[in-house]
């Protein structure tokens, strides 16, 4: 049986650090595809202080049994103090496709 899939946002300060990160998600099976976007700009307050950075984005593909183990890993192995961690439900999408990442994740 399917279960629901989910988009989640985060962001790394070099792409390297993104790659490894992505790479381990998907040799764990916590993710079944992991887009790099390479450069964004990132306006955010940070300790009373706002600031501007250029950050990789990751786009990662993953479902609701692994949802909780991501976000343990992420506090375990993601580089900030305070990653992002937006997790937004897929409610639509291509059968074949979401299959296929249901499958990955086995």
């Amino acid at each position: 049986m399917e279960t629901a899939c989910y988009l989640v946002l985060t962001t790394f300060d070099n792409v390297d650090a993104a790659q490894r990160f992505a790479q381990q998600l998907i040799e764990k099976k916590l993710a079944a595809c992991v887009n790099i976007l390479p450069q964004v700009r990132s306006i955010y307050r940070w300790q009373d202080n706002i600031e501007s950075s250029s950050e990789v984005q990751l786009q990662i593909k993953t479902n609701l049994r692994c949802l909780h183990s991501l976000q343990c890993y992420f506090k375990q192995h993601h580089p900030y103090d305070c990653p992002e961690f937006i997790a937004l439900p897929i409610e639509q999408g291509a059968s074949d496709y979401l299959k296929w990442l249901n499958d990955s994740l086995q």
